[in-house]
């Protein structure tokens, strides 16, 4: 069940400290407190909630704990150490006074991130977008408005760095504690236990894993060794299992360690026999299995293992268009992007900014159809207006590290370079974190810049009056 705290946000002078004083009004915390809307989204997170059973957490409490710890970058046990230490985070999760103490189990913190998903978090962002959906519609019905901007990344997992022999080797170490708990379940004393050899493969793994240099012969013969210990390791638990020894005191984790270290199995055993280092739907982790190996091409990584996502952004929103955790060319999400742009808002945007992978040919005539402009040359022959179109380019191309600079910032200052959550559905939500904390950093600038001009006003408008009083008392005299 769930019970809903007061919808009075507590101000800073109501807050307790525990040393008396009062909170300051330009913290982080308290500056972000602001700019969340707290009530609009604890009503729908209510709903996912029955009627009986012990009380939930709160909203404020799950979501600002987990801001928190992408913001700080922090673990799960670190994140509740600080909240019981801090009291600008205490009143940052919706406390009325400083308590002492945790203010819940470290372990939580993956129920959070399973409640607060993906699509919670996109529909955060869109409630925080209703300032851009207020403006005036268009004058003319066909007219185009705003422009958007869209662009890919990848955010890599936390996985050791994949070869073919040491996921083997894993996978090979996994089956043989499948077998040692149902032999020691199930065994009897009349009976012998299977052979696995397991020492023979250790050693045959370690020979090869501790050379400098790796051959490619040395290594085909170590992947082809390391194939027939899985391959005698499966026929076991196969023939105990038509001997009756169920699976049920397996453990969840064994089971499926099971399944997708047979799956492995399978894959490397193609390769192998095909002597090809392709496969579809690759594994590369067994205790992540959705990862997948992207080719990026880039300098500091040419493969990076994790999920690519397509990003868009208009004006200061950061949204999360596609994420996948197989590669897929982002020319192709552009069109769905664009027909997204147009329900949000009610019309299509009058630029599209993105890179020479967006401009096929199916895009170009897409946006000609639909009067968008999209950046990049022309294709075929310099015309008249060539030099123009130049202009245009590089103009498109500086107002496009808007979009490109928050990828760095995302990687460097949090943890958008390495998702430590370890489930699928955890990933997911951890990566959408990310860019709800862009789209909270550019909404406190910008009310800090409002302030600013706010007060810059005001003073103008003193000084002003101030000039004007000083002449009339002049003249007076």
């Amino acid at each position: 069940m769930y019970r809903k705290r007061n919808r009075e946000q507590v101000s800073i002078d109501d807050f307790i400290p525990p040393f008396g004083g009062k909170l300051l009004a330009n913290n982080r915390w308290v500056k972000l407190a602001q700019v969340i809307p707290w009530d609009r989204i604890e009503g729908r997170y209510a709903k996912r909630f029955g009627k009986c059973g012990n009380a939930a957490y709160p909203l404020r409490v799950a979501l600002g704990a987990l801001i928190i710890k992408e913001k700080c970058g922090f673990s799960d046990e670190e994140t509740v150490e600080n909240i019981s230490e801090n009291v600008y985070m205490q009143y940052f999760i919706g406390y009325k006074e400083f308590r002492s103490g945790q203010p819940f189990v470290p372990p939580l913190m993956v129920e959070f991130r399973k409640r607060i998903d993906m699509a919670e978090i996109q529909k955060i962002i869109d409630e925080m977008d209703e300032e851009n959906r207020r403006d005036d519609p268009p004058q003319g019905r066909d007219e185009n408005r705003g422009t958007l901007m869209i662009d890919a990344t990848c955010a890599p997992s936390d996985i050791r760095y994949p070869t073919d022999l040491s996921l083997l080797n894993e996978g090979r170490e996994k089956l043989e504690s499948i077998i040692d708990t149902l032999w020691k379940e199930h065994g009897s004393k009349q009976s012998v236990k299977p052979r696995t050899y397991r020492q023979n493969a250790r050693k045959a793994f370690l020979t090869v894993e501790k050379q400098r240099k790796h051959r490619a012969k040395t290594i085909r013969k170590a992947i082809g060794k390391q194939l027939r210990f899985i391959r005698r390791d499966l026929g076991i638990v196969s023939r105990l299992r038509e001997e009756g020894r169920t699976f049920e005191k397996l453990s969840a984790r064994q089971y499926r360690n099971l399944l997708v270290t047979a799956e492995v199995y399978r894959q490397q055993l193609a390769m192998y026999e095909n002597k090809t280092h392709r496969v579809e739907e690759r594994i590369v982790s067994i205790s992540q299995p959705h990862v997948r190996p992207i080719v990026w091409g880039k300098a500091s990584a040419e493969v990076e293992f994790g999920a690519k996502i397509a990003v868009s952004r208009v004006k200061d929103c950061f949204r999360i268009e596609t994420l996948r955790w197989n590669s897929f060319n982002e020319g192709t999400e552009l069109q769905a992007a664009i027909e997204r742009y147009r329900q949000r808002y009610g019309w299509y945007p009058e630029a599209v900014l993105a890179d020479k992978l967006y401009r096929n040919r199916d895009n170009l005539a897409f946006c000609k159809m639909h009067r968008i402009r999209l950046s990049g040359p022309r294709l075929g022959r310099p015309g008249p207006t060539a030099k123009e179109d130049r202009r245009i380019a590089r103009m498109d191309g500086a107002a496009r590290n808007a979009i490109e600079s928050p990828f760095g910032i995302g990687k460097r200052r949090y943890g958008l370079d390495r998702i430590m959550a370890k489930l699928r559905g955890t990933s997911e939500s951890v990566i959408a974190m990310q860019f709800l904390l862009l789209n909270l950093d550019c909404r406190v600038r910008a009310l800090a810049y409002f302030l600013i001009r706010c007060l810059q006003r005001v003073l103008r408008c003193f000084s002003q009056a101030l000039s004007a009083r000083t002449v009339t008392v002049i003249w007076d005299c």
